[in-house]
């Protein structure tokens, strides 16, 4: 048997299990995934059916499975399934505990087709992982955050919040749309349309003080969560300028692309770095004060004073 003939053979079934995965499957979608051309994918849709397959297809919409047709359990390699231990370590700390019993729920299902060696590899694998999140992304006594806003975006229901937001002393209760949820800055957030304020807004999970279902639908019609972003990174940015001293510059990669890092410029012994945030109030003045005594501000002025007013609340505070 030819190479060729082994990886369109793979390629087929794969194609199959992706049919199984969703309730249409268009064609330029599969095209794009196994990098094949259309007439490539109509062929392979063609064996399937002639195979037995009960493939239904409708132009412009994409190919669908007949409702109730099922093959036998998937059978997962030891590199897969390994892959899916880390992915549940990152689902128990990532994610709230709703979420993380459900993978853990999915698991036992993924093992139970497991062969015997595969299932001791896993278990070694199981020991010796672990996960530790740098931030506190849910409020303690809310367990089910981010089922509650999935099922939301799924069924079209507004759900209701307390919000404690950075700006106010007092929490605040609205009802919300969520359009969709996304990571960022090692932090969760939902974007959606807050009806309080009549406008999109975005909010941390981790200061979400309740969070409940409604019976009320989405009265607007939304789009994608990727159509929302760009009006909140086009946002007005502030250009910042830092001389740092070589020596630390190495420990501030993990952090410095949250607070909009553009370029570096070696200067003797000290590295020039320039920034454009949105954030020259709050966020970037604190990350600054982090390793303020091996660095000087450039630019702007207002950066400088905005680091003394900090530092002098702290001062009359530690006096107090």
């Amino acid at each position: 048997m030819s190479i060729d003939t082994i990886k369109r053979f793979d390629r087929i079934v794969a194609i199959l299990i992706q049919l199984q995965s969703k309730k249409v499957v268009k064609a330029r979608d599969l095209a794009d995934r196994f990098q094949v051309s259309l007439r490539t994918v109509y062929r392979d849709i063609r064996t399937l059916e002639s195979a037995g397959v009960p493939i239904y297809s409708e132009a412009g919409t994409g190919y669908s499975i007949m409702e109730g047709y099922r093959l036998p359990p998937v059978m997962f390699t030891r590199e897969e399934a390994g892959s899916f231990v880390a992915a549940e370590k990152l689902m128990q700390k990532f994610t709230d505990r709703s979420l993380g019993l459900y993978y853990e729920s999915a698991m036992y299902k993924i093992k139970s087709v497991l062969r015997g060696r595969e299932k001791d590899w896993i278990d070694t694998l199981e020991s010796q992982i672990v996960v530790s999140p740098a931030n506190i992304l849910f409020n303690d006594n809310i367990h089910d955050a981010l089922a509650i806003l999935l099922e939301s975006i799924a069924e079209r229901k507004q759900v209701f919040l307390k919000y404690q937001s950075v700006e106010s002393e007092n929490p605040s209760e609205r009802n919300i749309e969520p359009v969709g949820i996304f990571h960022e800055n090692n932090y969760w957030y939902v974007l959606g349309y807050c009806h309080l304020r009549s406008d999109y807004r975005q909010f941390r999970t981790d200061r979400i003080l309740d969070i409940k279902r409604t019976a009320e639908s989405f009265i607007r019609q939304h789009g994608t969560i990727e159509e929302h972003r760009p009006k909140y990174e086009n946002k007005p940015k502030t250009r910042i300028k830092i001389l740092v001293d070589k020596k630390i510059v190495r420990y501030l990669g993990s952090g410095r692309k949250y607070y909009g890092f553009v370029s570096e410029k070696i200067k003797n012994d000290q590295v020039e770095m320039t920034f454009l945030t949105t954030d020259a109030e709050q966020g970037f003045p604190r990350w600054y004060l982090m390793f303020a005594d091996y660095a000087t501000i450039v630019e702007p002025e207002s950066l400088k004073e905005r680091i003394v007013e900090i530092l002098e609340k702290g001062r009359s505070r530690l006096l107090d």
